[in-house]
């Protein structure tokens, strides 16, 4: 057998790159999802807005010798779901639904919508599932009949403002709820005039909203492990939400952001947890990857730690033939809007999983409060501190009188809070602190003590 030709440049394989029509309208070309399926890589790419804001988008099919075929059910429109219904034992991704022989079917009735989540069902998991829309559209999908009926404007059920774009990113269904994303996020948003982001779940009957601020993933391991994940922002910090079965609860995490390039709901695009080695998450949130385990144990997350930071715009990721494969949105003309890219293009990189750690060092910043009105012996969510390298603390005081700020580490990860240190901050006053040179917790929070108008935010180097 003749040996692979192909030009591999540093994981990056040219020719498998995949680009969209000059236009007119030219416009976007981002990897919306990918999935290992019936001995092929398939793929789904997409366009800014529905099927007449560009040209050349599709279905594609990566073979294991790295032949790159477009399906001829291959549709236009922004697509960015997967899912493995096994009752059916079918690929759901885009609006194509897959068979175990690679036959294709194309769900007519959601060719125009961006697609951007299918979950399971609550009530009929063996015949249906549910596909989300992202400007809101709820549907309940029969996979045996690819008939579609309508069951909510999410806009109105979540009571999202009159905001120019609402933007749904994700969903996931387990534990007898669907838990819904959605980012929209601008100026309106970090000012505090508007709230539109939303995480929310529904419970076949009821929804009900877990947090107004923007979420972009929402993930879990099925009934293996009892949890389920969800990354989101605001303007202090990333946040990683997590729902543990055995407390019924959601928990609240914050993490350092690794670039604010990722702070407005269009460049946030489709950062994800996924599973890309047996049993073992990736997430990338806010240009950081992480590797994430799917437990809770004593309803705390265990072994979340920072593996390397990036400016990629990751549409998936996905494990090929022992490969780890990136999927990425890299030129975007978007019409005339930028003037500088020419062809709509975004590349595939292949490698494995440990190349991760190969990318930029584990960096960032954050905080659990940002000018903000805090009651006397309010404490902080937990704050992410392991597995960065120079750490420092700074802590503001806007208002007419003295702060004291405690510091606790929770070194173990269990939840068992230990006092580290005060800090007392003047009247309109600031101080920082720097940890010694190798100190380390899993978690640092902070109490403040008298209440004020305070800020408390770290910086990792």
């Amino acid at each position: 057998m003749a040996s692979n030709q192909y030009l591999n440049a540093s994981g990056v394989y040219p020719h498998l790159a995949l680009t969209a029509g000059l236009g007119p309208p030219r416009t976007e070309c981002g990897v919306g999802a990918m999935m290992a399926w019936a001995g092929k890589l398939w793929l789904v790419t997409y366009v800014s807005h529905k099927s007449g804001s560009g040209v050349g988008t599709g279905l594609y099919m990566i073979d294991e010798r790295l032949e790159i075929t477009k399906h001829p059910a291959s549709a236009v429109g922004t697509y960015t779901n997967r899912m493995v219904h096994w009752q059916s034992n079918q690929l759901i991704i885009g609006p194509h639904v897959i068979d175990a022989q690679g036959q294709v079917r194309t769900i007519e009735d959601l060719l125009e919508v961006r697609i951007c989540a299918t979950m399971r069902h609550l009530h009929d998991p063996d015949n249906k599932v549910y596909m989300l829309g992202m400007e809101g559209e709820f549907y309940e999908l029969d996979l045996r009949s690819l008939r579609t009926t309508f069951l909510a404007d999410l806009v109105a059920e979540l009571g999202i403002p009159d905001h120019e774009y609402c933007h749904f990113k994700a969903g996931y269904s387990n534990f007898g709820r669907v838990v819904v994303a959605n980012n929209s996020y601008d100026e309106r948003d970090f000012t505090g005039a508007e709230a539109a982001g939303r995480l929310a779940e529904w419970d076949g009957d009821r929804w009900t909203i877990i947090e107004r601020n923007p979420f972009i993933e929402v993930n879990g391991r099925g009934d293996f492990a009892g949890t389920i994940f969800a990354a989101g922002w605001d303007k202090r910090s990333a946040i990683l939400q997590v729902y543990t079965l055995a407390n019924d609860a959601w928990t609240r995490y914050r993490l350092p952001k690794a670039s604010h390039c990722f702070d407005h709901m269009w460049q946030t695009e489709w950062p994800r947890i996924r599973e890309v080695d047996h049993e073992r998450f990736l997430m990338d949130c806010h240009g950081m990857f992480y590797e994430l385990s799917p437990w809770a144990y004593e309803n705390r997350v265990w072994g979340i730690r920072p593996i390397s930071t990036h400016l990629w715009a990751h549409g998936d990721f996905c494990a090929y033939r022992g490969m780890l494969v990136l999927g990425a949105d890299n030129a975007s003309p978007h019409g005339g809007a930028n003037q500088l890219a020419g062809e709509p293009q975004s590349g595939l990189y292949f490698g494995k999983t440990d190349d991760l750690w190969q990318f930029g060092k584990p960096s960032g910043w954050g905080g659990v409060w940002w000018e903000d009105e805090v009651a006397a012996d309010a404490l902080s969510d937990p704050y992410l501190m392991t597995g960065f390298d120079k750490k420092v603390l700074h802590l503001c005081n806007e208002g007419g009188s003295a702060v004291a700020f405690d510091l606790e580490v929770d070194f173990l990860g269990n939840g068992k809070w230990k006092h580290y240190d005060r800090f007392c901050v003047d009247a309109e006053g600031y101080r920082h602190y720097e940890f010694p040179s190798g100190y380390s917790a899993h978690w640092a929070r902070i109490r403040c003590r008298d209440a004020g108008v305070v800020t408390a935010y770290f910086s990792y180097t």
